[in-house]
């Protein structure tokens, strides 16, 4: 059993009690005081950890997401942001980049077809294009990564990547990664909608897809 059991969520307030079950209760004393410490001694995860504190903290349901991450970057001492972007999504980073401009920062974005390589040339097959039977570049966030490091970014902004390929992202970027824009198309990149209506008007979503 796992946190979403869990009908107390009494590690929030400790205004209740935990249930018997709690993976957080299970968790050795020594593991727990390693988190602790690197979310406390004086190195870049007890700064990002304070950081983002201060932002939720000072600025809860007060600013939006892009305000936020300029928060939380100038809080983080970041000078240099990198963008990972879409390219479906070059019209709103082409918008933050003025932002972040004009908030003082160094700013440079890579798009996620760097490199120009057709899909079949990583073997995947044409069938599996969007528009089989043409040139369509594939996403590549490993060189996106790698740009960005090679650049000295200080934090990395992820705006519209695939699912998948942001993962990727993550995991090759030297820089810590935040995420602005999740690529939903379907719901005007808000995929928080279809866990609100899985009850209601998108119930299909509760059912397992089959011959795809």
């Amino acid at each position: 059993m796992s946190c979403t059991e869990c009908g107390f969520l009494n590690c929030y307030r400790r205004d209740k009690r935990f249930p018997d079950f709690c993976p957080g209760e299970a968790v050795p004393d020594g593991a727990l005081a390693e988190a602790l410490r690197q979310c406390c001694d004086d190195g870049p995860d007890s700064r990002a950890a304070g950081a983002a504190a201060e932002v939720e903290g000072r600025f809860y349901s007060k600013l939006t997401r892009v305000e936020e991450t300029v928060e939380f970057a100038r809080r983080l001492g970041a000078k240099k942001i990198g963008i990972a972007t879409c390219v479906g999504l070059i019209e709103e980073t082409r918008i933050f980049s003025r932002i972040l401009k004009s908030n003082g920062f160094e700013h440079h974005a890579v798009l996620c077809k760097i490199g120009s390589i057709d899909k079949t040339e990583a073997g995947i097959s044409d069938e599996l294009k969007i528009q089989p039977g043409c040139f369509e570049a594939m996403c590549n966030p490993i060189l996106q990564a790698r740009m960005l490091n090679e650049w000295g970014a200080d934090l990395n902004v992820v705006i519209g990547l695939c699912v998948g390929h942001d993962a990727l992202f993550s995991k090759h970027s030297s820089a810590l990664v935040t995420t602005m824009v999740v690529k939903d198309r379907v719901l005007a990149h808000n995929p928080a909608a279809a866990l609100y209506t899985a009850g209601s008007y998108y119930k299909k979503i509760m059912t397992p897809r089959e011959g795809m």
